[in-house]
């Protein structure tokens, strides 16, 4: 008999989502780097960059001195940027922080869009249970784009891992969504397409696994110990394990 769930828990990125992004684009730094000098931030393209990766290794070191428990780390991109303005003297207000977040999204980003059946499935789950997000992301890129994919309302709880300075597997992530929604791990599954990420910090906590290969899965060549597995990509499966 097929097991019945009170808590849908989704990755986005790869299981409900299709996109992709490429961040090393030279018409992207270009973009930020105008923004910046618009702004009063005068930087070259090569100085921006230098200075974007080194404070990006800067917060992940002060992440493990708050947390030095956290396995796997997500640095907040907003304080990179703030920092990037602040080095050439400029204080910038929030406004112009998400300005910059979603220009440098929107300019990395070639396409985004649900995966076929994506919002039927989280239509007829409402009814049935509780649908949450649980994503690797940073809260200013996603955040827009579950607007852009009409799916953020939604969702009855949305944790982003930059809001809390960890990501998946990292245990502490998985362990976030369960305090916060009084989740029993018992009657909670967890639907994803990282074979690492979504499947193995799941398992650990105690829910069951959908893992689904997709166009964007990372390469497998051991058994990911998921619960059900749908190797061909098919969103429309989801319904056959979930409904």
């Amino acid at each position: 008999m097929k097991k019945v769930y009170k808590n849908f828990v989704f990755d986005l990125y790869g299981t409900l989502a299709d996109i992709h992004t490429d961040e090393g684009y030279p018409k992207l730094w270009q973009k930020v780097v105008e923004k910046y000098v618009e702004n009063g931030a005068l930087y070259s393209v090569k100085e921006f960059r230098k200075y974007y990766f080194q404070y990006l290794e800067d917060e992940k070191a002060d992440i493990l001195k708050r947390h030095p428990d956290f396995t796997d780390l997500e640095v907040q991109i907003q304080k990179v940027f703030r920092r990037l303005f602040e080095t050439k003297g400029v204080y910038p207000k929030e406004d112009l922080i998400l300005e910059v977040a979603l220009l440098f999204r929107r300019e990395s980003r070639d396409y985004i869009k649900l995966y076929d059946g994506a919002l039927e499935l989280l239509t007829e789950l409402k009814k049935r249970g509780k649908v949450y997000l649980l994503s690797n992301a940073q809260h200013y890129f996603t955040w827009d784009e579950l607007d852009i994919l009409g799916i953020r309302d939604i969702f009855d709880g949305i944790l982003i891992s930059s809001d809390y300075e960890c990501c998946k597997p990292d245990i502490h992530f998985f362990q976030a969504i369960i305090k916060k929604y009084s989740l029993d791990p018992n009657e909670t599954i967890m639907v994803g397409n990282d074979p690492n990420s979504d499947i193995k910090g799941a398992i650990a906590v105690g829910f069951d696994t959908l893992y689904i290969h997709t166009n964007i899965s990372p390469p497998i060549n051991y058994n990911t110990g998921c619960t059900y597995f749908i190797p061909d990509g098919d969103t429309l499966k989801y319904k056959d394990y979930l409904l």
